[in-house]
């Protein structure tokens, strides 16, 4: 009679195989310290004295500031400059995501790189060069002057800073998705006879919506609190040429602390109201897609 096959030996895992990283006690209290610690210092601390700050002569006070002619001069340029941006990037961003996802040609590296150049110049630097471009001196400035056109220290030239700093935001947040998606289903559109405009409402867009939305939601938060190429560009006249960021330096250079904070209070909702958008979006993109 044969002997019977003995059972594989299975060797028991070792802890370091089973055990999550971090897992231990001490790991997790030092990893939630030194996140609580810098939450506290980089992230409460600044906004508990921007709300402290503001209404620490009351609330009349607080209200008579943000009533202040000058301050709602730039709340008016600011929302005037991020409803002419927003829009804009999002048509910019939705073509290059397109042109990039789904097309291959000579220099589509390059194109992408471009789109992200503005997250690596300075905001500064972005506002001198176009001095130099659109200015009296600059390239253009002799023709602009010539057709009765004025781009710097006017609202153009605002909008102009604003859509540069502001232009990757839509597109970076299309372009891994398009590119995940593929172009199986319009491919399949185009085949049953719709054409590129229908394709891209029907197929494309029904797709890429979350995305777009929340690359909207990125760029208006930056256009509301873009603070250094703006200023070089606009030229910080007061009461005409200055958004709500650089309403709050004048205010603070002014020493009307309550005023100024009162003004930053208001950027301040914006970017709560923004996190809050931006967790909605992802809460609905989340049921609409479930995880398998």
């Amino acid at each position: 009679m044969s002997k019977p096959h003995a059972a594989p030996h299975v060797s028991p895992k070792k802890d370091w195989m089973v055990t999550p990283v971090g897992a231990g006690r001490v790991t997790r209290l030092v990893v939630l310290g030194i996140v609580g610690v810098i939450t506290l210092f980089i992230l409460v601390a600044p906004l508990a004295v921007i709300l402290s700050s503001a209404f620490a002569q009351g609330v009349g006070v607080f209200l008579r500031n943000l009533g202040d002619t000058g301050t709602l001069h730039a709340m008016w340029l600011t929302t005037i400059t991020a409803l002419i941006v927003v829009p804009v990037n999002i048509v910019f961003g939705l073509a290059a995501a397109w042109t990039v996802s789904k097309f291959e040609f000579p220099g589509r590296t390059l194109l992408i790189a471009l789109i992200e150049l503005p997250y690596s110049i300075s905001p500064i630097v972005a506002g001198v060069a176009y001095l130099f471009v659109y200015g009296t001196q600059g390239l253009f400035g002799p023709l602009l002057d010539a057709l009765g056109l004025k781009v710097m220290f006017a609202l153009p030239g605002i909008v102009l800073a604003s859509m540069f700093v502001t232009a990757p935001y839509v597109a970076r947040e299309l372009i891994p998705l398009m590119q995940v998606q593929g172009t199986d289903e319009e491919e399949a559109a185009v085949t049953l006879g719709a054409g590129g405009f229908a394709t891209f409402l029907r197929v494309t867009l029904p797709n890429i919506r979350w995305a777009v939305l929340y690359g909207a939601i990125l760029c208006n938060a930056r256009v509301l609190g873009e603070f250094g190429a703006v200023s070089v560009v606009s030229g910080n006249v007061r009461g005409q040429t200055t958004t709500l960021p650089l309403q709050i330096e004048l205010l603070y250079q002014d020493y009307n602390v309550a005023g100024a904070f009162a003004a930053a209070t208001t950027l301040t909702a914006v970017a709560l109201l923004t996190i809050l958008l931006k967790i909605v979006l992802e809460r609905l993109a989340a049921d609409e897609h479930p995880a398998s």
